[in-house]
């Protein structure tokens, strides 16, 4: 029999609650979300709650050593903040990568992520100073109780497993967590993780300075010092989470919150949605032609603007000028001024030596997607007292690359120098680290209407869905069906979901675009989690269909 606890893979309903509302990237996360929130607790109990059963029941995705990201909106003084708690790169360490060559990895995504100071835990630590109503023991106790008693393994967490096992598994700690009996769990059957669930019991009792001064962060620090990385304990706590004011923009009358820099999502979307406006956006065919001519072209521009966005400590800020009306307007009328006149369909026949749509189209795209390990989970959580939160855990940003300590698996940061990275900083002491993480809020009437984030690619895929719900009036839930597309690359190709109609394709070819049709619902493409309020009151949520998350209400 199924576990009521694995959901697998597609179409989910939409719920609705007159009071309180959630969901999230698991089934047992969305649970714990509810029952903590049916306590009395408030989004910041549940989402820390929900974050640390997360990292319990979904090692392959999120780690107590990663990184959170979140948007955070207070109903008492009505007021959206913004948290950053990525993991911190030491200024004064070289990188240190002790896991190169582990299964061809290096060979393949040379150098490899490096050893970085967690974020995860001082993030939740953090949160729940500010905004936090019960008892911290409380936070913690349902992750004890799933990393002792175990999660039944999905099919879609197998998968992942088997991908990323020559990465996890180089260690016999990582071999402890993913391999207990000495083989990756079946699907179906519980994984446990005995040492994590000790690690939390004294989390509980000790509270988040266990993972920042306390006995894990020690062997954290002694496990680093073994295999060659110098790290001291006083780098655990050099660079703490800052709390900062968000970037609100304008969009066709809807008002936007999102992330700011040295995040880079807000004016992302600020820039593509201000050019899509000067485009005419509200009068294109939904993924037609026009539409994902312009998309394509503006994805690509706009991650190469964002590369001027970094912490103020050290630079100086692009926002305003990136924002800029008149820069919108400059950009479309380039586009709009060099689209193709000729038919290039002949052309692409002739360049490809294959028809549009290739069998080796997905490869092909050379998209900004790795084959590297990488996860992250979304949470999004509207509760009874009217505070709404977005947030994002995840395994990347954090941690020793490939190493477990008390139970805890570990990615390290994928931070690289060049200036369109995802993951960048500068080692500069009081820098954080700017990542692409999409955490969004929709606001109606001074307060969040609609709160919803991605993991996976989410620098390209928010936005589009702020297009499908803002400028083609789609619900959210009807917005997450549509195609989603990845940046159009140097060379012409486009990755998007196989789901164009015949005539946007022979459209898009003519224009000189070859496809790189990726699976129809391509889960690399971010599975959004949305909470929105509904216009008869109450909430409403969805958990998108291209991975395994749920929504509940109440």
């Amino acid at each position: 029999m199924t576990s009521p606890h694995i959901v697998d893979q597609g179409r989910k309903p939409v719920v609705h609650g007159p009071r309180m509302a959630a969901s999230t990237g698991n089934p047992i996360v969305t649970e714990t979300v509810m029952a903590i929130l049916a306590e009395g607790g408030n989004a910041a109990d549940a989402a820390i709650a929900g974050a640390l059963v997360q990292a319990a029941v979904e090692p392959h995705l999120t780690s107590h050593a990663g990184m959170v990201s979140c948007l955070y909106w207070d109903e008492q003084t009505r007021t959206t903040h913004q948290l950053n708690a990525l993991g911190t790169l030491a200024p004064d360490l070289a990188p240190f990568r002790p896991v190169n060559g582990v299964g061809g990895w290096a060979r393949e995504h040379a150098p490899g992520p490096q050893a970085a100071i967690p974020g995860f835990m001082p993030g939740l630590g953090t949160l729940y100073e500010k905004f936090g109503s019960l008892p911290w023991a409380r936070l913690v106790a349902p992750a004890i109780r799933w990393a002792e008693e175990g999660h039944p393994v999905s099919s879609f967490e197998y998968g992942v497993n088997v991908f990323a096992a020559p990465f996890f598994t180089y260690f016999a700690e990582g071999r402890e967590v993913f391999m207990p009996d000495g083989h990756l769990v079946p699907v179906g059957q519980v994984q446990r993780n005995p040492k994590l669930a000790a690690t939390l019991r004294s989390l509980a009792s000790v509270g988040p300075e266990h993972f920042t001064t306390g006995g894990w962060a020690r062997d954290f620090v002694a496990a680093g010092n073994a295999l060659g990385w110098p790290v001291r304990i006083e780098h655990m706590t050099a660079n703490p989470p800052r709390w900062q004011t968000p970037l609100g923009f304008s969009h066709r009358g809807h008002d936007i919150v999102s992330l700011g820099p040295p995040e880079r999502q807000a004016v992302f979307c600020a820039i593509i949605l201000g050019v899509l406006d000067e485009l005419g956006v509200a009068g294109m065919e939904p993924m037609g032609a026009d539409y994902v001519y312009y998309m394509g072209h503006l994805l690509r521009l706009a991650e190469q603007a964002v590369g001027f966005l970094h912490d103020s400590v050290a630079f100086g800020d692009a926002t305003a000028a990136l924002m800029d009306p008149a820069y919108h307007r400059s950009l479309a009328n380039i586009l709009r001024s060099s689209r193709p006149r000729a038919d290039l369909t002949e052309h692409v026949r002739l360049g490809s030596g294959a028809p549009a749509f290739a069998a080796t189209g997905w490869p092909a795209a050379k998209s900004s997607l790795s084959k590297a390990p990488l996860g992250s989970c979304e949470i999004s959580i509207a509760d009874a007292h009217g505070n709404v939160i977005q947030m994002m855990n995840t395994i990347q940003s954090g941690g020793i690359p490939g190493f477990a300590v008390g139970g805890v698996a570990m990615m390290g940061s994928h931070e690289h120098s060049s200036m369109a990275a995802h993951f960048q900083t500068w080692r500069v002491p009081g820098v954080r680290m700017r990542n692409i993480i999409g955490n969004t809020f929709v606001m109606r009437d001074g307060k969040p209407w609609l709160g919803l984030g991605t993991p996976g690619n989410v620098y390209a895929t928010v936005v589009q869905m702020l297009v499908n719900i803002l400028d083609f009036g789609m619900t959210p839930d009807a917005a997450s069906d549509v195609p989603r597309m990845l940046p159009l690359t140097d060379d012409y190709i486009l990755a998007v979901e196989g789901r164009l109609s015949p005539q946007t394709v022979v459209d898009l070819t003519a224009r000189g675009i070859r496809l790189a049709p990726t699976p129809p619902w391509d889960w690399n493409m971010g599975s959004f989690q949305m909470v929105w309020r509904d216009p008869a009151g109450g909430w409403n949520a969805h958990a998108d269909f291209r991975r395994t998350g749920a929504a509940s209400a109440r």
